[in-house]
This record gives structure tokens, C-alpha cells and sequence, in this order.
């Protein structure tokens, strides 16, 4: 006897990428697709049925996004495991959805070769996650996360955290160039990923996360 198959709901908006994402599944012993959905809202509504072990959300579907339907089915059915899709291999999406409770994300244009191994080990309760990110950060993540910690706002490279810090400390950029041995155009770069990671605009941005973060002391 293998194991129970695993009943899985896939949410995305394009009937042509269920499509796929069906016949890849499809072809597993272990899984078996039991709703097809257009929206968010439905995935929802289809989770609360209770006939779902596993729930493949697209990040962007109108209506409801993949991420508020996480949130939701992480409220209100919470024995489902969940795994998000996306076209874009984006760091911050892929923290927003650890946050809302999933344990996955899938670049669709791997899905055929990561998501049969993404669902797997969603069922064992094991983070899947795309190569851009450490695991250790991220099983760091999710066992803050279960133990109800208060829960980092990204994933920062340590070189990221590095600029910032020094940043914070109100060293000029040519000056971080030569302590971290970089350019100055790579400093601006890890300036800017920052930036846009923590959803930040300048300087003074910056040292209130380092500060707050435990980067600088106040």
C-alpha cells in the first residue's frame, strides 16, 4: 500500500495553465486533482468544503489574488496545505507567501519539472522554494512563523544587510565600496534591491529597519 492520495485543487485563472498543470499531476499514483478554479474566491469557497489536502494557488487571479485566498484558507480551513504559482521569480512575493501561511512557490516556468516535487513536499510539511533562496532561511522562517514570532519584513541578503548596516552608521557609499572591497555601482545596487525588498525609499528608511532589525544600535 503507497500513500493516500493526496486531493488537490489548482486555482488559476487561465483554464490553458490548469490544463497543464492537470495532466502533470494527473500523471502522479500519489496525487489526484479534484476541483479546478478561476479566482481566488473560489478556491476559498472549494477549501471549506473540506474535500481538499492541497491547494495550488496562482499569485495574480482577479477578483481574489492567490495570496488573500492563502490567508483566507489559512483561517478557515486550515488543514490544507498550500503551494504558490507565479511567472516571476521575486524574492518578496515568495516571502508574502510564507507569510500567509504557504509552504511553497513554484515558478511556473519550471512547473513541469518542480511542481510534482513541490507538492510532495508540501504534504510532508516541507518548505519547496525556488534556488534563489537558502533553505536554512527559510525553514528559519517558517519555525518562527508556527511558533508565532513576530516575522523579519524580507529576506535580505547577508551582502544586502551588510549595505544597509553601514548605511545606517552614515558611511557614504565610497566609503562601503572599500570596506566591503566592492564597487561603488554594486553598493548602489544592494542600496536599491534593499530598497525595494523592504518597500523603502531613502537613507532614513533604512536605519529605522537596521535600528529596528537589531542591525545598529540606536
Amino acid at each position: 500500500m503507497g500513500p493516500p492520495e493526496a486531493r488537490i485543487l489548482l486555482a488559476d485563472d487561465h483554464a490553458l495553465v490548469r490544463r497543464g498543470l492537470r495532466l502533470i499531476l494527473d500523471g502522479e499514483p500519489d496525487f489526484t486533482v479534484v476541483a479546478e478554479v478561476g479566482d481566488g474566491a473560489e478556491a476559498v469557497e472549494a477549501c471549506s468544503r473540506g474535500r481538499v489536502d492541497l491547494a495550488v494557488l496562482d499569485i495574480a487571479m482577479p477578483r481574489m489574488t492567490g495570496l488573500q485566498a492563502a490567508r483566507e484558507i489559512a483561517r478557515t480551513a486550515p488543514a490544507v496545505r498550500m503551494l504558490m504559482l507565479s511567472m516571476y521569480d521575486n524574492e518578496q512575493y515568495f516571502v508574502e507567501a510564507l507569510k500567509v501561511g504557504a509552504v511553497g512557490y513554484v515558478l511556473k516556468s519550471v512547473a513541469d519539472r518542480d511542481l510534482v516535487e513541490a507538492c510532495r513536499a508540501a504534504m510532508r510539511g516541507e518548505p519547496f522554494h525556488y534556488p534563489g533562496t537558502s533553505t536554512a532561511l527559510v525553514r528559519d522562517y517558517i519555525q518562527r512563523r508556527r511558533q508565532g514570532e513576530r516575522l523579519p519584513d524580507t529576506l535580505l541578503t547577508p551582502r544586502e544587510e551588510e549595505v544597509v548596516k553601514l548605511i545606517a552608521e552614515g558611511h557614504s557609499t565610497k566609503d562601503i565600496a572599500e570596506t566591503l572591497f566592492i564597487s561603488v555601482k554594486t553598493v548602489d545596487r544592494h542600496r536599491a534591491n534593499a530598497l525595494q525588498k523592504l518597500g523603502m525609499h531613502d537613507r532614513v528608511d533604512l536605519t529605522r529597519f537596521a535600528i529596528r532589525s537589531g542591525l545598529v544600535e540606536p
